[in-house]
């Protein structure tokens, strides 16, 4: 064993000497090291004596903890060697990297998530404009937690057939992407059980001035289109109407009119300040069976095609949610976090890093001279990855010996990392039913 380290070492000293290390700092340009120690101040959460995983460590940890998700924890700290170093330890063991994790809490990743998607999305913004507006899409999805008692009180599962309840617990976000660059501008996620609508309610007011922002049939709702024209300068909306949709035609030709549209009582209790009826611009989507309405009624300046042409680009917040989900989670579709606070601190630290690499991305684009859907993510995620652990490798390229040294404790202590006398009870899954289940009325008797 030894003198295959031996031989890994040398093999790695070859690789460094004949390849020139990797130039990253530009990440450390997109997320700055203010960011990071302002984001730990504001929440409370600055180590206040030396740790080997001070807070602002451990914030990387839990970025990197999404762009290595085929890794365990302590290989995500090892390899990028995250840990303070001391005379007297070589690695950091796992209780202390999850007593460090819970020490930081999910307060200074959502501040830090918040803060660089606000730059981020902002950044050659003027080069992707549709004639003067931002373009961005709401939708909402879902991701699995770890099944403990704590992520299923807190965030709930789906009901199954025959009452059964979903074999995982699952949270709910609704996200605001921008649709040029891919980068996800805004989220807000909680348990299952929270409706779309209430998160989607709760991101109008974050909408971005000069904004035309899509919506799937899901979000029909006239407090949250009304809210999202009203509440902020020049933002306007783009969804399609409902098969079951009554209104009344104001002006203009089939395909192309003016419609109002009553509030319902309903919504005016919940809302005194909506108005009684609201217009909108009802357009035929050529092709499709169905009516898009908008809040673009300048005919002259917005063609139907337009208006078509930004509702079908919608299906882009999809393909954010499917690389998100499957390339940079690896199909693994369970968050690693047992407890709740750490379920909330992975997801923004996931969503941090998702937007790092749709940034890079947008900047190769740029200065190629393409669109940013035109590259690839799998590479660009590949590249990060790499570059991120060269960094590492190269950072301590003059400490082979130590490097060997580290390795060959780390070996001797990996078999004592499991806990004596710990036990797991084994858990069977209910088997989701692939067809709906009809009860006859005659087994009801």
């Amino acid at each position: 064993m030894l003198t295959f380290i031996a031989m890994l070492v040398d093999d790695l000293r070859l690789l460094v000497e004949s390849r020139p290390p990797l130039d990253w700092g530009r990440l450390g340009q997109h997320l700055p090291y203010e960011w990071i120690e302002y984001a730990v101040q504001a929440s409370g959460s600055a180590s206040v004596r030396r740790r080997r995983l001070p807070a602002q460590q451990v914030v990387w940890l839990v970025i990197a903890l999404a762009l290595y998700r085929h890794q365990s924890i302590s290989e995500v700290v090892d390899e990028l060697d995250l840990a303070l170093p001391v005379a007297d330890a070589s690695f950091v063991s796992k209780s202390a990297i999850t007593q460090a994790r819970q020490r930081v809490g999910a307060a200074p990743l959502a501040w830090l998530f918040h803060e660089s998607a606000r730059n981020w999305v902002a950044q050659d913004q003027d080069q992707y404009l549709f004639k003067g507006f931002s373009l961005f899409a709401m939708d909402g999805t879902t991701l699995r937690t770890a099944d403990s008692a704590a992520n299923r009180r807190h965030f709930g599962a789906s009901a199954a057939a025959h009452g059964r309840i979903g074999s995982y617990p699952q949270l709910r976000a609704v996200t605001l992407t921008a649709l040029a660059t891919h980068l996800v501008r805004d989220a807000v996620f909680g348990p299952y059980d929270i409706n779309e609508m209430v998160s989607a309610r709760e991101l109008i007011p974050r909408v971005p001035a000069n904004s035309i922002t899509v919506f799937d049939r899901g979000f029909m709702s006239a407090q949250l289109l009304c809210n999202l024209v009203s509440g902020g300068e020049n933002r306007h909306y783009i969804i399609p109407a409902k098969s079951n949709l009554r209104c009344e035609v104001v002006s203009g030709r089939d395909g192309d009119q003016i419609v109002r549209m009553r509030v319902s009582p309903q919504a005016r209790a919940k809302c005194p300040d909506l108005p009684e009826s609201w217009q909108a611009l009802a357009v035929d989507a050529r092709g499709r069976q169905r009516t898009l309405l908008t809040s673009l009624t300048d005919r002259r300046r917005f063609k139907a095609a337009d208006i078509v042409s930004c509702y079908e680009r919608r299906w882009q917040i999809e393909t954010s949610y499917h690389v998100l989900k499957q390339s940079m989670l690896g199909m693994e579709l369970t968050l690693r976090s047992q407890t709740v606070e750490g379920v909330y601190q992975e997801f923004w630290g996931a969503l941090i890093a998702y937007n790092l690499i749709r940034l890079e991305m947008a900047k190769a684009a740029l200065a190629a001279g393409h669109a940013p859907d035109e590259l690839s993510f799998i590479r660009a995620f590949h590249t990060i990855q790499y570059e991120m652990t060269w960094a590492a490798v190269t950072r301590s390229y003059g400490k082979l010996p130590a490097l060997l040294k580290r390795l060959r404790e780390r070996l001797r202590q990996l078999p004592n990392e499991k806990r004596s006398g710990r036990s797991c009870a084994r858990t069977v899954k209910s088997r989701p039913f692939r067809y709906t289940v009809r009860v006859l009325k005659r087994d009801l008797n």
